[in-house]
């Protein structure tokens, strides 16, 4: 008989299914999994996989959007031995084929409306909608057991994430059964995950945060979870309004959306109990915002990164109070302090590189040795943030290291010009970079996105946003340029792509 599976991610659920088999635990659509159903469906899939003569240690790309199918096929590969490989459902050409072909992926399971993407010479599986595809297959599977199945073996990787990819290509970071298992006990305590919770997942799947922050430790407690295929804002505030969820996790670009959506005012949300917000920094003035319209709500603040499962720091609901832009405190199983440059912790208040130890790291990155030795540096993993930890053990994150203004050989860091102009009620949205300039090394400018609500015959100006930057900031720090566009280029987790904004900018 096949080991007990205890320390690997399809543990989870088999674990939940025991406790509460008939309890609902996924409604995507007009379908719904009791927790029972679900497991014996992964189960099914998993064989289904093994019979396409997959082995263990097999990386599986995953290429689709939101769906109950998705998530099996993510768990199907857990308890077949095999390596999952998300894979953002945005990319196309030589972007997608660089992690197909750098991770080695055998096979993709995929969407049919994305199939015509993939290299033709590539295996694929749809998820969903054929008759061919893995949900269809599992009626026919051969039974429910483990038999035949990999034992437990926690050590074993069971994903590729690759990181966001902000300042240079990809990396996929090798992710193990125990690291995850560590990671998801790590934010059911610190970000209160209990199985009465009626939680709301809306971002992608291939993003490390909705999987293993929220969907993969929700199914741990046994909650009853609603996927849907993206954050529309009428769709959330219906489910929002009808008590059909009650927490939702989403990055400051949608809660940006959501806060600044013409029926946010007027919309009732009081149903919404946890508010969860993290993958890049929230701008102050929007969560002060947010917290005026519903004073009632519970903010966390969820700060990390890919190679840490993602989770790192958690700032809770009682902690906001004067420390409205810290990231919080190490979650369960993290360690982490601020060092210089040549890796001395450095004292309470003075800024440098955070950088961390724990179970939940990732093992280093795949193929990529040299990548893997600059990043895991004296036992610790260098986080290439810059923050400032205080007395109390809070973090506050100033900004990427490399996104650090060097402004007439003074360092500005862009996080406080942002939320400087975020205050401006034109402003949609703001990025801060530093373009090469003779006079001042790197001149300190910023990127705007106009609110739509923007005075069309007063639209905001470049003169206007300065002085106001200026009531608020050092002169140092104060823009000497801004430049406004329609949208700002971002990868799949939300993140503002500045190297692109840097390129775009400088070229003229």
């Amino acid at each position: 008989m096949t080991a007990a599976r205890s320390n690997t991610v399809d543990g989870v659920l088999r674990r939940s299914a025991r406790r509460v088999p008939g309890r609902t635990a996924v409604r995507y659509a007009d379908r719904a999994w009791t927790y029972r159903a679900l497991d014996e469906a992964v189960t099914a899939a998993a064989h289904v996989l093994r019979g396409l003569g997959l082995t263990p240690g097999d990386r599986v790309a995953a290429y689709g959007r939101n769906s109950d199918a998705y998530l099996i096929g993510f768990l199907a590969c857990s308890r077949a031995g095999l390596v999952h490989v998300p894979v953002n459902h945005a990319l196309t050409g030589e972007d997608l084929r660089y992690v197909l072909d750098q991770s080695g992926s055998s096979l993709v399971l995929t969407d049919p409306a994305l199939a015509a993407r993939l290299p033709a010479e590539l295996p694929a599986l749809p998820l969903r909608d054929a008759p061919d595809g893995l949900l269809a297959r599992l009626a026919a599977a051969p039974g429910t057991d483990l038999d035949d199945l990999p034992g437990d073996d926690g050590d074993a990787l069971a994903q590729l994430l690759y990181t966001s990819g902000t300042t240079a290509l990809p990396k996929g970071a090798m992710m193990t059964h125990r690291a995850l298992v560590h990671a998801y006990t790590s934010a059911v305590i610190a970000l209160d995950l209990t199985e009465s919770d009626r939680p709301l997942h809306a971002l992608p799947l291939y993003h490390s945060a909705q999987m293993h922050v929220f969907l993969l430790p929700y199914l741990a407690v046994g909650a009853e979870n609603t996927l849907v295929d993206g954050p529309a804002a009428e769709q959330l505030f219906s489910l929002m309004e009808t008590g059909r969820v009650d927490s939702l996790f989403a990055p400051p670009t949608v809660w940006i959306g959501l806060s600044r959506h013409p029926d946010f005012a007027v919309r009732d949300l009081r149903g919404l109990r946890k508010a969860y917000y993290g993958a890049s920094i929230m701008p102050v003035p929007v969560l002060e915002q947010l917290r005026s319209r519903l004073p009632a709500l519970a903010f966390y603040n969820c700060f990390g990164q890919t190679e840490i499962g993602p989770l790192a720091t958690v700032l809770g609901p009682g902690e906001h109070a004067g420390r409205m832009d810290s990231c919080g405190r190490p979650v369960l199983f993290v360690e982490a302090k601020v060092v210089d440059a040549d890796g001395r912790e450095l004292p309470d208040g003075e800024r440098g590189e955070i950088v961390y130890r724990s179970p939940q790291l990732c093992s280093g990155y795949w193929d990529k040795p040299q990548e893997t030795a600059e990043a895991f540096r004296d036992g610790w993993f260098h986080s290439g943030d810059l923050a400032v930890r205080d007395a109390d053990g809070y973090f506050t994150v100033v900004d990427r290291v490399k996104d650090v203004i060097n402004s007439g050989g003074v360092l500005v860091a862009s996080r406080q010009v942002e939320d400087a102009l975020y205050a401006h009620p034109q402003v949609a949205e703001v990025a801060v970079i530093g373009l090469p300039d003779e006079r001042w090394i790197e001149a300190v400018t910023a990127v705007v996105v106009r609110t739509p609500a923007a005075d069309a015959d007063a639209p905001v100006g470049e003169r206007e946003l300065i002085d106001a930057a200026r009531a608020r900031l050092a002169g140092f720090k104060v823009p000497k340029r801004v430049v406004f566009v329609d949208a700002l280029p971002r990868n799949a987790s939300g993140k503002i792509l500045k190297r692109e904004l840097r390129a775009r900018l400088a070229a003229g």
